[in-house]
């Protein structure tokens, strides 16, 4: 690795570090989504982008549309992970840990999730989950993706990260983040994001919990983008627990 590399990856951290993470888990616990912004610098961003067109870096590669998940292609990360990558994932999540054993106590949910991640992928592990989820999406002009979520086995964590290595209204327009909120015995709420190039957007995986009259309920949200209008829209996953498949 390049000492300029190193130094860009190190500066990375330092502002994930440096987050208000008072400020952070409440939004989380508020909306299911929070912002860090401007963690990856373009440079960072234009070097993963680089890096799609690399066979070696993936496991996998899917065709959105052959599988009615939308429009587009995404390609996942072969073990070892890209050394920004890497650290990203295990250097978040000892502060995801506490929001995520928080949400699973008041729910009375019975799993809790060690402070290391590499202590939670060996519990991946034990169940069969070996293979690397972080991804790289790609969509280009009219290019979206259906609500989801992403869980890859029995094993999976509440949060997970997108990072879009494109910047709005430059490389290409349309392209916002969708969440719905389906709360029970009620309509969905719809919520939209555009963030900028290199923020990082931290989101709830599967669902949140909601305080109500009689305690706290669980609603279940899902997660997409809306078409794109012109150019293209990169965009780097991370994904905390590893896939069966």
């Amino acid at each position: 690795m390049l000492l300029s590399e190193q130094i860009q990856i190190e500066t990375a951290i330092s502002k994930i570090h440096a987050g208000d993470w008072g400020v952070i888990t409440e939004q989380l616990h508020q909306h299911g989504f929070a912002k860090i912004e401007q963690v990856l610098s373009s440079t960072q961003c234009e070097l993963l982008k680089q890096m799609y067109s690399q066979p070696e870096h993936y496991r996998k590669t899917v065709e959105m549309q052959r599988y009615r998940f939308g429009l587009g292609e995404y390609k996942y990360f072969t073990y070892p992970l890209p050394n920004l990558i890497g650290r990203i994932r295990h250097e978040l999540y000892p502060y995801l840990a506490p929001i995520a054993n928080a949400w699973f106590r008041v729910l009375r949910l019975e799993r809790s999730f060690p402070s290391s991640h590499t202590e939670f992928l060996q519990q991946c592990h034990q169940h069969g989950q070996t293979l690397a989820t972080p991804l790289i999406l790609k969509y280009g002009q009219g290019g979206f993706n259906t609500l989801h979520q992403d869980l890859y086995g029995e094993v999976y964590f509440p949060l997970q990260l997108v990072i879009v290595l494109s910047q709005p209204n430059v490389d290409f327009t349309g392209g916002e983040l969708v969440f719905t909120q389906q709360n029970p015995r009620a309509q969905s709420k719809a919520m939209v994001m555009q963030p900028q190039q290199g923020d990082i957007l931290i989101f709830t995986t599967q669902f949140k919990p909601e305080k109500g009259s009689q305690g706290y309920y669980r609603v279940n949200m899902k997660h997409g983008v809306s078409p794109v209008h012109q150019g293209e829209r990169y965009s780097l996953g991370i994904i905390f627990h590893d896939a069966l498949s």
